[in-house]
């Protein structure tokens, strides 16, 4: 662990949770906007929903390429570089996607997003320096939280400028990942030591050689497919959320924003005020579990539900999923050494941006299907209910990984 004094320590913990909620503001803002930005070029709403499944997988590519990159690098150079020319990157990208005059724009807007966005790896690799073993899963779910707590203002905001105009939210969010770069210039401090950083490897930097690391271990290949299942399943909302309640309940950007905001409040509740608590008291694995299971109801019941107020009282049990993300972090930081911190922040993204990758291409396809001339009777709620079979399949997998590694540990005891 990085040993940074008492005051370095407080500045840096306070520069994560602002940033992390001035970044989420400003990708939260342009959320209840983009979708409708993408259907006035497109044209029609099926048309919409495949495309924007194809934006979203464009931005999950780059990540998968560029995380693992970005993670070596802070691992060779330190975190702070890594961490400040993000948020310069975003800003920039947000005032290109402002400026977009087509389709090919957004596109490019959200390549590089997908690039500068990589380095949330560093900011997760940045808190492990900084933090003991036992007590990472309680800061990550700080981090959840703050990120949740820019879902509660980013999406309310960008539903608000969207009635405006729908390229207001961009030229804010440009602004907000600005602010974010002049507070991190002037208070951020490194956290990663020259002695302990590793030499850059090309061989460790590819997506498929930082991957490598996550067999290093049976639980942490297992916590791996686990994450790969969990950003598969929720990649549902991201590629036809907004369109889906447009379709089927009418909610505008002012709606979708609300019920963003909704969603950010109860992770933040989830994630800021119960994970350390639960943690303490069922651990680490068993927590997780319960998380994918409460989060896999809530998705198969936003699918079912046929009101707005049905499918927003389901958000109850789908924000249990937040008990699952910073359990799986903290379990497989536990596994790596403090050098490799970086690597397997960008393995573990390359493996969510995979899902990224395939996933919005899929339900994007599912939602375009279950609303078009093919079916009878048009079922827009498919795509959220096979999002839940694979959360379903994430806990069970979860439980038996979880299983076999208490048995593990129990015959290492033992002996």
């Amino acid at each position: 662990m990085s040993i940074l004094s008492g005051s370095k320590r407080q500045a840096a913990i306070a520069f994560i949770f602002v940033t992390a909620v001035l970044d989420i503001v400003a990708m939260g803002i342009i959320i209840p906007v983009l979708p409708s930005l993408i259907e006035e070029y497109a044209g029609s709403n099926a048309s919409a929903g495949w495309i924007n499944g194809v934006f979203v997988a464009l931005w999950a590519g780059m990540q998968f390429v560029a995380s693992p990159i970005i993670g070596s690098v802070s691992d060779k150079y330190g975190r702070r570089p890594v961490i400040l020319l993000s948020t310069v990157g975003l800003s920039a990208d947000y005032i290109l996607m402002a400026l977009a005059p087509n389709l090919w724009w957004l596109a490019l807007g959200r390549i590089i997003a997908g690039i500068t966005s990589s380095s949330f790896t560093t900011v997760f690799a940045y808190m492990a320096d900084i933090t003991p073993p036992e007590g990472r899963a309680k800061a990550y779910g700080m981090i959840g939280a703050a990120f949740s707590a820019g879902f509660v203002a980013g999406p309310l905001l960008g539903g608000f400028l969207g009635e405006i105009s729908p390229r207001a939210p961009f030229w804010v969010a440009a602004g907000m990942s600005g602010i974010a770069f002049l507070y991190g210039l002037l208070v951020l401090p490194e956290s990663l030591v020259p002695e302990k950083r590793m030499a850059f490897s090309w061989r460790r930097a590819n997506p498929f050689g930082a991957m490598m690391l996550l067999r290093s271990h049976p639980e942490l290949s297992g916590l791996a497919l686990v994450t790969f299942l969990l950003h598969f399943s929720h990649h549902v909302f991201s590629a036809v959320f907004v369109l889906y309640a447009a379709y089927r309940y009418n909610w505008h950007a002012w709606e979708v924003g609300v019920l963003l905001a909704l969603v950010g409040v109860l992770d933040m509740i989830v994630q800021g005020l119960l994970v350390g608590r639960v943690t303490k008291r069922l651990g680490d694995r068993t927590t997780m579990v319960l998380g994918l299971f409460g989060g896999a109801a809530g998705i198969a019941l936003m699918g079912l539900a046929p009101t707005g107020l049905i499918f927003t009282l389901a958000m109850i049990p789908n924000a249990l999923w937040g008990l699952a993300m910073p359990t799986l972090q903290s379990l497989m930081t536990q596994h790596v050494s403090e050098s490799e911190q970086g690597q397997l922040q960008g393995a573990t993204m390359s493996v969510a941006s995979i899902a990224g990758v395939a996933s919005p291409l899929f339900f994007g396809s599912v939602y375009a299907f279950s609303i078009g001339d093919r079916l009878a009777t048009p079922f827009p709620g498919l795509s959220f209910l096979i999002a839940s079979v694979v959360l379903l399949a994430a806990a069970l997998l979860g439980w038996l990984v979880a299983r076999r590694a208490g048995r593990a540990e129990a015959q290492e005891q033992m002996s």
